[in-house]
C-alpha cells in the first residue's frame, strides 16, 4: 500500500508540472494569435460609431493592453486559490460555464470511450485469432479506412444518410429547438450520432493494436506448447490474459484522442458540449474560459493514464509484487 501511495504521489506532482506547462503553452498561443478580440466579437463597422473611451473601456475587458507575463501571473494566482475567473464571451464564472458544457458532453464522451474499447478489443481479436482469413481481412479493411478518414467528414456522412436522407435522427443540437424540459429519449437521440462518429473513429487504434498482440501472443512457446498438450480455451485462458494491460493502456491511453476528435464532431452536429465551448473561446479571444477548458481536459487525460498504471497492478499481480520489492 506504501508504495502506491508513492508512486501517486509522484504521479500528481508530475500532473502540476503537465497542467503549468499546459496553460503556459496555450496562453503563448493565444497572446500570439493574430486575431483581435474586439474586431471579432464586436466587429469592424461597430468600433467605428465608437468613442475613444468606450473603446479603451472595451480593451480594458479584453485586456488587449495588458502585459502577457502580468496577465498569466495574476490568472494563475486565481487558479492557484481556486477562481478560474470569468468567461469574457459567457459573462459567467468560468468553471459553471465548463460544467454545464461538461454535463452536456459527459455522455457522448463516456459511451463513445466504453463502445470504442469493447469493440475494439473484440475486433482485434476476432482478427489476430483468425490472421490471413477473411475475418482478419475484413477487419483490416475496416480499421486502415477509418484510420485514415477524418472525424469531421465521417460526421458529414453519417449526418447525411441518417438525418438528411433517411429522417430517423435528429440533425444536430443536444435535444429540440425552443423546448425547455428534454426528456431523457431526446437526449439520447441528439447525442446518437455524435457518439456513433466517435466511437467509429476510436476503435479501429484499438482494433489494429489488439490484432497485433493477438498474433504475437498466439506464436508464443507457451501457447505453442499448450496447443501440443491438447489444452482447451486458449483464447481465454492464455490470450486475453496477455492482451489485458495493453488493452487498459489503449483504452485510457484514447480519451484523449475522443476529447480532440469531439471539437470536430461537435462543430458538425451544432452540439452544444465542452468542444463547442473550446472553438469559441479561441475564436472569441475568451482567454480565462479557453485557459479552464484546456487546464481541466489535460486533467482528465492524465487522470485516465494514472487510473491505468493503478490497474496495472490489479490485472497483473506480477506488477504488484515486484513495485513492493521495489
Amino acid at each position: 500500500m506504501r508504495h502506491r501511495l508513492q508512486f501517486t504521489a509522484k504521479k500528481l506532482f508530475c500532473m502540476a508540472l503537465l497542467l503549468l506547462g499546459v496553460s503556459l503553452t496555450a496562453f503563448l498561443l493565444m497572446a500570439a494569435s493574430p486575431l483581435d478580440p474586439l474586431q471579432t466579437n464586436i466587429g469592424q463597422a461597430a468600433l467605428g460609431t465608437m468613442s475613444p473611451e468606450q473603446i479603451a473601456k472595451l480593451e480594458e475587458y479584453w485586456g488587449v493592453n495588458t502585459p502577457a507575463a502580468e496577465r498569466y501571473l495574476g490568472w494563475l494566482g486565481d487558479v492557484l486559490r481556486g477562481d478560474f475567473g470569468t468567461s469574457l464571451l459567457y459573462r459567467r464564472p468560468v468553471l459553471e460555464v465548463i460544467g454545464q458544457r461538461l454535463r452536456a458532453s459527459l455522455g457522448v464522451l463516456v459511451c463513445a470511450w466504453v463502445l470504442s474499447g469493447v469493440l475494439g478489443l473484440a475486433l482485434g481479436v476476432l482478427a489476430g485469432a483468425n490472421r490471413g482469413r477473411w475475418p482478419d481481412r475484413l477487419v483490416r479493411g475496416y480499421c486502415l479506412t477509418i484510420s485514415s478518414t477524418p472525424s469531421f467528414w465521417l460526421a458529414l456522412l453519417l449526418l447525411m444518410v441518417f438525418a438528411v436522407w433517411l429522417k430517423v435522427l435528429p440533425i444536430g443540437f443536444s435535444g429540440p429547438v425552443g423546448v425547455e424540459s428534454v426528456s431523457l429519449w431526446e437526449r439520447l437521440r441528439h447525442a446518437f450520432l455524435p457518439g456513433l462518429t466517435l466511437s467509429v473513429t476510436g476503435m479501429a487504434n484499438i482494433a489494429l493494436h489488439t490484432r497485433e498482440k493477438v498474433i504475437d501472443v498466439l506464436g508464443s512457446d507457451y501457447v505453442l506448447f499448450a496447443r501440443a498438450r491438447g489444452e482447451r480455451g486458449i483464447l481465454r485462458r492464455h490470450v486475453l490474459r496477455n492482451v489485458a494491460l495493453p488493452a487498459i493502456t489503449l483504452q485510457f491511453a484514447s480519451v484523449g484522442e475522443i476529447i480532440g476528435g469531439s471539437v470536430l464532431v461537435e462543430q458538425v452536429f451544432s452540439y452544444p458540449g465542452l468542444g463547442q465551448a473550446a472553438v469559441a473561446a479561441g475564436l472569441g479571444g475568451d482567454l480565462p474560459l479557453l485557459l479552464g477548458i484546456t487546464v481541466i481536459t489535460a486533467a482528465i487525460v492524465f487522470a485516465g493514464n494514472l487510473i491505468a498504471d493503478l490497474l496495472y497492478g490489479v490485472v497483473d499481480p506480477r506488477i504488484r509484487r515486484g513495485a513492493a520489492r521495489g
